[in-house]
């Protein structure tokens, strides 16, 4: 009687280093991998009382589910390589930007000798007046002009390059601002200009595409809805 005991107690050994190999695995990663399946499964087969086997088509279970593990870790690591490559792709196909214009929100606009800042606002309930503010990269008021009623919808803004005395305002970066009159009530609206794509530079985290404008704004190339010349 004495061999069976040392067996079952040899059995219940075997067990708890069985237990012991399966919590350290779920300890290591929350997410089986394909190390902590082999691992575990390696374990079992040391560790299966010879008393009562596992079963064939246990195995075999296990051994599809393994088969299943080892393909989707390759399906990820080859779109791991794809997303790489795509955003590689990307980013060059981007760097036809640089120089272009693109339609920012509320970003200071480089203004040139002598041109002038077109812009647009979004009002889908209209307004009873718009006002157009711009500052020079100091913050200070260059210029103030007001237009009467708008449709709903978009409407287009725009300014001369002239101060308030009528005189042409130097070539810098200015800023458009608004406010719309709707309802009776004054509030801000959202100007977007078209500023000058400086460089493009990449995440390489998640591998998107950002674009870095006039004034050093940047915004991801998903945002751009309009690209002019």
């Amino acid at each position: 009687m004495a061999t069976p005991n040392v067996a079952s107690s040899s059995l219940l050994q075997n067990v708890s280093r069985y237990e012991d190999v399966k919590d350290a695995a779920k300890k290591t990663n929350e997410d089986m991998g394909k190390q902590e399946f082999l691992t575990l499964f390696t374990a079992q087969l040391q560790n299966q009382n010879p008393l009562e086997p596992v079963k064939n088509e246990a195995f075999v279970a296990q051994l599809a589910q393994f088969s299943q593990l080892e393909a989707l870790t390759n399906m990820q690591g080859s779109l791991d390589n794809f997303v790489k490559s795509y955003s590689g792709e990307r980013m060059l196909g981007s760097a036809a930007l640089i120089g272009k214009k693109v339609s920012v929100i509320d970003t200071p606009t480089q203004l040139t000798t002598g041109g002038v800042i077109d812009g647009s606002i979004d009002l889908p309930m209209g307004a009873s007046q718009v006002q157009l503010s711009v500052h020079d990269s100091q913050g200070r008021l260059v210029q103030e002009l007001v237009a009467g009623p708008q449709l709903p919808g978009t409407a287009p803004v725009s300014w001369n390059g002239k101060d308030a005395t009528d005189k042409p305002a130097p070539s810098g970066l200015y800023r458009l601002s608004a406010t719309a009159t709707v309802n009776g009530k004054s509030v801000p609206v959202p100007v977007s200009t078209l500023s000058t794509v400086r460089a493009i530079s990449s995440n390489p985290a998640d591998g998107s595409v950002s674009v870095e404008v006039d004034g050093g704004k940047t915004m991801l190339l998903t945002d751009v809805k309009r690209v002019g010349s």
